[in-house]
């Protein structure tokens, strides 16, 4: 079967490549040209994203509003204290060898697309359209409801101190957060 996924550009690096993008255009040929101004290299992408921002994504994406949800049903399903923060320190272990083993991937499959581009090498295209699909139509909308009861549960809870919070109120301020 042909790969009809579109290669990345080849290994070789242009001196803006490697240079960390510390703001500005680069550095400068002798004769005042940029450095993609010899005409073979064409339009590329710069690095934007550094490794403190990195790391707040990937904090962020893991930990993100679970840590809100789910100490309360931790707390109910170990009985004690001791036992729930040992299912969160191992909780924390399992995920951070998914993370290696997801850098992994990244270092092995070396395109643009992250979890498409992966499954498009090991299954196929069929598969990773499929899988791009269900992010796009399931997984993120229900992640932003979750985010957005969770934030609208917690905002809401100060006005309502001695009973539950009305449903209505949690479900509307989710609505008008996920539709800003």
């Amino acid at each position: 079967m042909e790969d009809s996924m579109p290669k990345e550009p080849s290994s070789k690096k242009t001196s803006v490549e490697m240079e960390p993008m510390m703001g500005g255009a680069g550095p400068e040929k002798p004769n005042g040209d940029s450095p993609n101004s010899d005409g073979g290299q064409g339009v590329e992408l710069k690095q934007k994203l550094s490794l403190i921002n990195g790391i707040t994504v990937i904090v962020g994406s893991i930990i993100g509003s679970g840590i809100f949800v789910s100490p309360k049903g931790v707390l109910m399903g170990t009985g004690s204290v001791g036992m729930s923060l040992v299912v969160w320190l191992l909780s924390g272990v399992y995920s951070m060898i998914g993370a290696y083993c997801y850098a992994e991937l990244g270092t092995a499959i070396v395109r643009s697309g992250a979890d498409y581009a992966y499954i498009f090498e090991a299954f196929g295209p069929f598969l990773a359209f499929l899988r791009l699909w269900v992010e796009c139509m399931i997984v993120r909308p229900c992640s932003q409801a979750i985010v957005a009861l969770t934030f609208a549960y917690y905002v809401i809870e100060p006005l309502f101190p001695d009973c539950d919070q009305p449903d209505v109120a949690v479900r509307l301020l989710a609505v008008i957060c996920i539709s800003e």
